[in-house]
């Protein structure tokens, strides 16, 4: 997980398998020539709300990024960026690790993801759709509640978690 301005360090560091972009259409970014088709771009803007010349997360979204995720075969890190590594970025990392540990609970995922990054405030229109394709029934959602407000920032930083977590996460 990283800002945009971050990932060609992040990706010399990290050498991942894959690589996710969420991203406005005016601020998407080139297919990245290391990646082929393990790069995803998704132009959708960070809103939780229709806004006029704006495209707000749609279930299509949701279903592109959790199909990329049935692609990886977690031998390398995915590397998962919007903007500012705040919202888009971090509500995508969070739908993977809900559907790729379906027995740990939503809050227990999410607080994971808070420790280390005080910062993140993943997109709430993204999670409820994603909790909504995921069966999570509200869970994802409650979570965002529980955990409360995010750290302010202007701009995230890098921080993973593993694909894998324990069951109490």
């Amino acid at each position: 997980m990283t800002p945009l301005a971050e990932i060609e360090k992040v990706i010399g560091l990290d050498r991942p398998s894959h690589l996710l972009s969420l991203l406005g259409s005016e601020y998407m970014i080139d297919a990245h020539p290391r990646f082929g088709e393990r790069h995803l771009r998704i132009p959708v803007s960070d809103i939780d709300a229709p806004m006029e010349g704006l495209l707000e997360p749609r279930r299509a979204h949701v279903d592109q990024v959790l199909a990329f995720a049935d692609t990886w075969d977690r031998t390398a890190p995915m590397l998962i960026h919007c903007w500012a590594g705040i919202s888009r970025s971090t509500a995508s990392m969070f739908m993977i690790l809900c559907k790729l540990n379906p027995k740990t609970e939503e809050l227990a995922i999410l607080r994971r993801m808070r420790r280390l990054a005080p910062h993140i405030s993943p997109n709430r229109l993204l999670v409820a759709l994603a909790d909504e394709r995921l069966g999570r029934d509200g869970r994802m959602v409650e979570a965002l509640d529980e955990v409360g407000p995010a750290e302010l920032a202007t701009m995230g930083c890098r921080f993973e978690l593993p694909a894998l977590l324990s069951a109490n996460a």
